[in-house]
Order: C-alpha cells, then structure tokens, then sequence
C-alpha cells in the first residue's frame, strides 16, 4: 500500500471512529435566531411608567371603615345607644331602636352623620361621634416565595418595603432565593416593580398599598437554563433577571480547551430557534450583541474536530492504538 493511501485509510478510519462515538450531534443554526435572543425593554417586562403614576397617585387620606373594624360609638347624652361596636360582614353595626346601620367605607365623620340621621326619625337633634378602636379590616395580602404568606394588617397604609419586611422577605433566609420582581394587585390594576431597583434606592418603586391590595412574589427557583457539551461544569443552572449569556458560561465554568468556541449554539426548544455565536463575538462591548436569556434555553459547547480525534485515540483501547501507531510508522 502506498504511503499517501495507508494515511487516508487510517484518518478515514479515526474520523469514522469519531463519529460513531457518544458524540451529541450539532445542530444546524436556524436564520433570524439573534432577533429571538434580543434584550427586551424595561417595559415589556416591569409594568410602564403610567401605571407607576397611577398607583403612586392613588393614595389614601382618610381611612374608610371597612368590615371587622372595632369603633365606638358615641351618642351625646345617650348612654343607652353608646359603646364599642363590630363592623359586620354585611358593613353594618346595629343599635337600639333604629336596628342595622351601614358604615362600611365610609370615614369616620360620614359614618357619625349616617348615625345622626337614622336616630334623628327617633330622637332630637341627635348628635354623634364615630372613633376606630381596632382597624381590623387593614388588611394586604401577600402571596408567593415570603416567609410568612398571607394576610398582614396595619393601622396606617403601609408601604410596598413594609408589608415585604412583615412577609418575611427579607433577609434572604433560603440560598435559593432570588428576588426578581414582585406584583401589586388593586382590583383591576397591577403594577409590576422591579425589586432589584426598590433596593437599590429607587423610591418611586415603594408605592403606598391600601387595603385589600394583593402583593405577589413569584417563585424563580424553577427557572434554569442548561448549559451542555465542552464546559467545566454541565448541568443545569438557575436563571436570575440580570443573568446574560457569559454569566450562564461562568458558571458552568467555561469552556474547555478541547472547546468550539466559534460556534456555540443558543437554543430556545419552546420557540424552535438555534443561534449559532461565536464566544469572541459575544464579548465585543456591543449592545446589539447583547443576548437575553430565558427559562429553559441551552447553551450547548461543541468539541472541535482535533479534540475529538484525541478523545478517541484516548479511548480506543490500546490493540488499536498499537496498529495505528505500527502503520503510522510504515508509511
């Protein structure tokens, strides 16, 4: 056999070996994938700036009696018709002779007129005074990943930093928290805030919350992205707001020498897209280049083609290596 011919044979057969091996195939790119992986704005993920207005204008002056509140209730000169009373479930307190009044949001001096006027078909010129002895009906609600779900009273409105703390949100007690955002739930309205931004001193993020308001954390523990193929440290990684694509790649530990790293593959399963990128490109300091990761992405790191022949004269067991070597050494 000649020289030239015996080498084909024997890169042939490597190069066979190397495909048959564990080798996870690479998958083709898909075209327009970058646009996909695009940072979003702000907007798009934490609520707009007119519906932080509207819930920051939204404020509460004077309180409004609601159901469960404690009041007393003073009749000048009727000692029969005075003492505590307990907002119903139906808003009403019941007094002698004129039976069921309704208080319910109503504030302190218009719940005194509305009890003037129902003893007034009864008495003369009746006058009244409504005082709060427990505001039982203050009340927010606080759902999520919080130490202490549920509901949490209070005597003046609350703001959003107060009712967290209450929750038990912080300090951070579990290592698998991470706190992203969290929403503020009035009726028909929500607002998301950016919690990393109200930590970080952005006032206009801690709105004042009124009764009845629900606060929400979601659970980001179960979100992660794979990171696979020629890095350090493969598995599964979990995905927090401001982590990029090099942030994923850290902490799997990079990538291996044997790595490709001109062609790393970004893919999104639930969108059916692949974005091949190159590591070099991804560092330039260009905001266009900019990738933004979502739950469930892979990053998967090829072999280059020489680190795969390596790997398989690593494992081809050492009969095989003998005859390679013996007709290397022929040619």
């Amino acid at each position: 056999m000649k020289p030239f011919r015996r080498a084909g044979h024997v890169a042939s057969l490597v190069l066979g070996l190397a495909g048959c091996g564990s080798w996870e195939s690479v998958p083709d790119a898909t075209p327009d994938a970058r646009e996909a992986f695009s940072a979003p704005h702000k907007a798009e993920t934490m609520s707009p700036a007119d519906v932080l207005r509207a819930f920051q204008e939204d404020t509460v002056t004077d309180y409004r009696i609601g159901d469960g509140d404690q009041v007393n209730i003073d009749v000048v000169g009727r000692a029969e018709l005075s003492g505590p009373q307990v907002v119903g479930p139906d808003g009403n307190v019941t007094l002698p002779v004129v039976g069921n009044i309704s208080v319910r949001n109503l504030t302190r001096e218009q719940a005194a007129s509305a009890i003037s006027k129902a003893l007034g078909k009864y008495y003369r010129d009746p006058f009244t005074t409504v005082r709060v002895l427990q505001y039982a009906s203050n009340r927010v609600t606080v759902l999520g990943r919080v130490e202490h779900p549920g509901p949490v009273p209070f005597d003046t409105p609350p703001t959003l930093l107060e009712i967290l703390s209450k929750a038990g949100v912080f300090p951070l007690i579990r290592p698998e928290q991470v706190l992203t955002s969290c929403a503020v739930i009035r009726r028909d309205r929500i607002l998301w805030v950016d919690i990393g931004r109200l930590l970080g001193g952005d006032l206009q993020l801690n709105v004042q919350l009124h009764r009845n308001d629900v606060v929400y954390i979601p659970d980001a523990s179960d979100r992660q992205v794979f990171v696979l193929g020629a890095v350090n440290k493969p598995g599964a990684y979990r995905l927090t707001s401001r982590m990029s694509f090099v942030d994923a790649l850290g902490q799997a530990g990079g990538a291996t020498p044997e790595a490709h790293k001109n062609e790393i593959h970004l893919i999104r399963p639930e969108k059916g897209v692949n974005l091949q990128v190159s590591f070099d490109e991804v560092m330039k300091p260009d905001p266009n280049l900019s990738l933004a990761l979502e739950h469930g992405d892979i990053i998967y790191v090829p072999m280059n083609t020489a680190a795969r022949i390596g790997y398989v004269l690593q494992k081809v067991n050492p009969f095989m290596q003998a005859w390679m070597i013996r007709q290397m050494g022929t040619m």
